[in-house]
């Protein structure tokens, strides 16, 4: 029953990934690779060399890769190739794989967690369709701002996928034991004379024991500050929602997004610090 509650909840969030694709990723498409490795190209390639093997004139076989070398040599560079079919072909990919990322991610959630996300971008469709009716935004604003809100949908994903592995390492923490045998052996360093080796080992583990709990602290500050974030993510696409039909002015929705993508990117960066302060201390978040 909770596989096929998944499987559902994947495929809800399937469809409503099929708006307007997100912004993609900066690289340079491999318009060689295009050029080459097409159905076409290699047809024709494969012909000539076995029309020049069935018949023995082999200057099918030159002939062809003369040819080839010229399509090679002018095709990967041609903007009317690039704009009518290599960009194309990129783009596809590029959306593929971020629906394929999102998909991942969104499978490891929580089912409440799940169902935050469908909700997510069930505002964000909302949002979107008001937008192509205000007169404000142009075709080209809109394509960048639709843009933006699938990377925010992205982004909250992420955070979730982060907030789930902390919860699930904070449950390990055993808190109480740790501060009962704090006290413990806060009071043997009191009690035992300097120079006893139970002292000297007390203050050692005592010492560590302290560091763990700074560690546990330190994870659920990050822990707050992470679901914070979604929080307010949700909160914006709501407001969002709300002001969208009466905003005037074309850079009030793509500022409002780039604000919460530097809130993201500074709950990664710290997170990374999070995760490198464990793997210092010989552990690790799992994932």
């Amino acid at each position: 029953m909770a596989d096929m509650k998944d499987s559902s909840l994947m495929n809800s969030l399937a469809r409503r990934s099929a708006g307007p694709a997100g912004k993609l990723a900066k690289e340079t498409p491999p318009y060689y690779r295009y050029a080459f490795v097409n159905p076409y190209n290699l047809s024709l390639l494969a012909g000539a060399g076995v029309a020049a093997a069935a018949t023995g004139q082999w200057w099918l076989g030159v002939l062809a890769a003369a040819g080839e070398a010229l399509w090679m040599l002018f095709a990967p560079d041609s903007k009317l190739l690039r704009r009518n079919i290599w960009d194309k072909i990129w783009e596809s990919e590029q959306v593929a794989a971020q629906k394929k990322r999102q998909a991942a991610k969104f499978a490891a959630l929580p089912d409440a967690e799940k169902v935050r996300a469908l909700t997510l971008r069930d505002t964000q469709m909302k949002i979107q369709k008001l937008a192509q009716d205000n007169p404000s935004f142009s075709v080209d604003l809109l394509s960048a701002d639709f843009g933006k809100l699938d990377e925010v949908v992205d982004d909250f994903l992420e955070l979730a996928t982060l907030a789930t592995r902390y919860d699930r390492y904070l449950d390990t923490f055993k808190l109480e034991e740790i501060e009962a045998d704090i006290r413990r052996y806060q009071l043997q360093v009191e009690k035992l004379p300097v120079g006893d080796e139970r002292r000297t080992v007390a203050q050692k583990n005592l010492s560590v024991l302290l560091q763990r709990k700074d560690r546990y602290k330190e994870l659920r500050r990050s822990l707050q500050t992470a679901r914070g974030q979604m929080d307010l993510i949700e909160n914006t696409f709501s407001l969002l929602a709300d002001e969208i039909v009466s905003m005037n002015e074309a850079h009030q929705l793509g500022d409002r997004l780039d604000n919460l993508r530097e809130g993201v990117a500074a709950v990664r960066e710290a997170a990374k610090e999070t995760e490198s302060v464990f793997v210092g201390m010989g552990q690790t978040l799992s994932r």
